[in-house]
C-alpha cells in the first residue's frame, strides 16, 4: 500500500502549532533500509518549506516502523531512518543541523493496528515533534 503526501508546509505548520507534533507520510524507504527514496522528495520539500518559513523552529524527527521483525532491529532501523531524514534536510535543503535531532521509536508508538498491510503502512511514518 503506497502512502500519499496529504499535507503541505502550511498544514504541517498548523498541526505542529495545534498539537506539538505531526505525522508526515510520503517519506519512503526500502524494507529494512534507511536510505531515503527519491519519491520522498515532495514530502521532504514541504518539510523544508515549513522550516524555511519559521527559522526559529526546532524539531525532533521521529522514525516509526511497523512491528514486523525484531523490536531491537526495528528500533535501530527507525533511528537510522530518522537520522537519514535529518541528513537529507540538512544536506539537500540547507537546514541548520542544530535545528533537527533524529530519534527512533520503532514499533513502540503505533497509530493503527499491525495485523494488516493498511495498518502497518500507517505505522511506518516519520513524525515531527516541536522541540524546545
Amino acid at each position: 500500500m503506497k502512502q500519499q503526501v496529504v499535507a503541505d508546509a502550511a498544514a504541517l505548520s498548523n498541526d505542529l502549532r495545534a498539537s506539538g507534533h505531526v505525522a508526515v507520510y510520503g517519506i519512503y524507504f526500502d524494507t529494512g533500509k534507511a536510505v531515503v527514496k527519491p519519491e520522498s522528495r515532495p514530502a521532504l520539500d514541504e518539510v523544508a518549506r515549513m522550516l524555511a518559513a519559521d527559522t526559529s523552529l526546532k524539531l525532533w524527527v521521529v522514525g516509526h516502523t511497523d512491528w514486523v521483525g525484531k523490536v531491537d532491529d526495528n528500533l535501530r532501523l527507525a533511528q537510522a531512518r530518522a537520522e537519514a531524514v535529518v541528513a537529507d534536510l540538512v544536506g539537500s535543503h540547507g537546514v541548520q543541523a542544530a535545528r533537527l535531532k533524529g530519534y527512533g521509536v520503532g514499533p513502540l508508538a503505533p497509530v493503527a493496528g499491525n495485523d494488516d498491510e493498511a495498518g502497518r503502512a500507517r505505522n511506518r511514518r516519520v513524525d515531527l515533534v516541536k522541540a524546545p
